[in-house]
């Protein structure tokens, strides 16, 4: 021992531990170990505060079941306490890839919590004949048990933040449909004109999109709030009181806010990792839809005088060392970039799941980083849309509305009174003039110019019950 480092031993041997971590020798390993990505987890708050949770609550558990001491519980439940409201999350320095199913989490979490409860009782950190991390703050419990319920609850607390992010670019994109409700338009599919529609349909669909995923994030977060607690090391539940396990979940729920409860069969929720894998495909469903939306925000904003050029994107900064003037559609191409990785920790997730042997998949770590920081970046991406893209976009309603009126596909609101072919020959001649549809109906004597303004009426070619304004047709 010197002035600044205490001496820690294992089964391993003895390591010299900062006299100032409030970590201990098995966080020192680990540090040794895995360094991976550059990354800590005491980088995710969400999972050192689920960890927090679930000592604490079984902490509780252990007291009532009388097992564990009141003056000990007491100051486990208090560092517990301190750890759930943000502190000493600086004391979780490990990489989150790590060796051993979650391992050196589990013991970096009863480290940090054994040392600050002998703080609270008036010892100095590592005086562990006191209390111990594993005897005592580790008690009735293990790894298999502790870092999937911790996992599981970090997770919840992303997807439900996801959700209110998406949540508020679906707001975005409702405003801008009321806002673009009278703004005719062609749809396209396959990148060819279509029939017309409303720029404020197409925005009021986006809209429809991301609130349905929010529907799909709340039932992935249910299936994570079955937990294995209890189970220690493989679900048989050795060295637990029967009564643990329901009494744990009951006091998580309590801390958390959470519905947590046991697994109807420990055995399998230790070594099933599938709701993990579901809530991974919910993720990658956000993210192909969040990108599929940025690429016809791309297009649609194309140009801007010699592509598509239908509206504007706020111009946020220049978009080229050698091209002055040119402006990027930067935040539709960041959430494209986060999509891609949310696709690609998807198959990361997948494999390690997978991978699982026997009782126990090793590969939850990985898991873990990948849905984290999957949620993590979905919600920069969705709320860097909904602050900085969608509410500054503007329409280009000229250029739109005489897109309509030189698109042959509007004779198709024509077909039903005057046949198909009559309707080719038409679409046939406006391609070769550039001649307006209605105008060559008429000549042909096939409608009267009354009966075609009719048809063609705006908000009858977007398929509305009634004119958003008081317009007339198409001039």
């Amino acid at each position: 021992m010197t002035d600044s480092t205490r001496i820690e031993s294992d089964s391993l041997g003895a390591l010299p531990v900062p006299n100032d971590a409030y970590w201990g020798v098995h966080t020192a390993r680990a540090l040794r170990n895995f360094a991976v990505t550059g990354d800590a987890i005491g980088n995710y708050p969400a999972l050192i505060a689920s960890l927090a949770a679930v000592k604490q609550a079984a902490c509780r558990a252990n007291r009532e079941l009388g097992v564990l001491d009141a003056r000990r519980a007491e100051a486990i439940d208090s560092a517990c306490a301190e750890i759930r409201n943000g502190a000493l999350h600086d004391q979780f320095p490990i990489d989150p890839i790590q060796g051993g199913a979650g391992t050196s989490t589990n013991m970096n979490a009863n480290e940090v919590i054994a040392n600050r409860a002998l703080e609270l009782l008036g010892h100095e950190r590592g005086t562990y004949g006191e209390l111990d991390p594993l005897d005592h703050v580790n008690l009735g419990q293990s790894t298999n048990d502790v870092y999937p319920t911790s996992v599981n609850l970090a997770v919840v607390r992303h997807v439900r933040d996801l959700a209110a992010a998406l949540g508020r670019l679906a707001d975005a994109f409702d405003l801008k449909a009321v806002e673009f409700a009278d703004v005719i338009k062609m749809g396209r599919t396959q990148l060819q004109d279509a029939v017309p529609m409303t720029l404020g349909q197409e925005f009021g669909t986006f809209a429809v999109m991301v609130r349905e995923d929010c529907l799909r994030l709340a039932e992935g977060a249910a299936l994570l709030c079955e937990s294995n607690l209890g189970g220690t090391a493989i679900g048989t539940g050795i060295n637990g009181h029967p009564e643990y396990s329901a009494l744990a979940c009951a006091h998580l729920s309590e801390l958390t806010g959470e519905a947590v409860t046991p697994a109807e069969n420990l055995i399998e929720a230790t070594q099933d990792a599938g709701a993990f894998v579901q809530v991974s495909g919910i993720l990658k469903r956000v993210a192909v839809k969040l990108s599929k939306t940025c690429n016809d925000l791309r297009l649609m904003s194309s140009g801007p005088v010699t592509g598509f050029g239908e509206i504007q994107l706020p111009p946020l900064q220049a978009g080229s060392s050698i091209m002055p003037g040119k402006v990027n559609p930067v935040v539709p191409e960041l959430v494209n970039q986060i999509a891609y990785e949310a696709i690609g920790n998807d198959l990361t997730v997948t494999m390690a799941a997978e991978a699982g042997q026997f009782q126990l998949n090793a590969f939850e770590p990985i898991i873990a980083y990948s849905l984290l920081k999957t949620t993590t970046h979905l919600i920069a991406a969705a709320d860097a849309l909904a602050t900085k893209c969608v509410p500054g976009i503007t329409a280009n309603r000229e250029h739109l509305e005489q897109g309509v009126r030189r698109s042959v596909g509007i004779v198709t609101a024509l077909t039903p009174h005057i046949g198909y072919a009559a309707s080719a020959a038409i679409a046939k001649q406006a391609l070769l003039t550039g001649q307006f549809v209605g105008d060559i109906a008429t000549e042909l004597g096939l409608l009267s110019p009354e009966r075609v303004a009719e048809l063609l009426a705006p908000h009858r070619l977007a398929g509305l019950a009634a004119p958003v304004t008081e317009g007339g047709p198409l001039p």
